[in-house]
């Protein structure tokens, strides 16, 4: 799935911001955030699907909230997006129902990667 029609992988603004927080006049302090980013969120996405498989519901919840927000943070506007709906589903649907959105998710997240991993070259 392709993201929604306007809607950015990444968002410029953040990643803007994230280029005059560096302090060595160069992109050091963007490649850091989005080095972490990159590494982490992978991990984020295996307890997502663990906590699915476990139907952990608080799990579940606390690893969409972790994504919504270092998604924000690296600029990853389409993956913060459907991260915050699959948060709010959490707390409302049974678990069993979220295996297409988690899997959005996941796809969200190869698409900002690959945006991502651009800037890093």
């Amino acid at each position: 799935m392709c993201p929604a029609k306007n809607e950015l992988v990444l968002d410029p603004e953040a990643i803007a911001n994230l280029r005059l927080l560096g302090d060595e006049g160069d992109d050091t302090f963007l490649r850091e955030i989005l080095t972490i980013y990159l590494n982490d969120v992978p991990q984020r996405i295996r307890d997502l699907k663990l906590a699915l498989e476990q139907n952990d519901q608080p799990f579940f919840t606390r690893s969409a909230h972790t994504i919504k927000g270092s998604s924000a943070n690296a600029g990853a506007k389409e993956l913060k997006n459907l991260a915050t709906k699959l948060e709010a589903r959490s707390k409302n649907e049974p678990l069993a129902a979220l295996g297409p959105a988690l899997a959005e998710l996941e796809q969200a997240f190869g698409r900002a990667e690959a945006k991502m991993r651009e800037l890093l070259t």
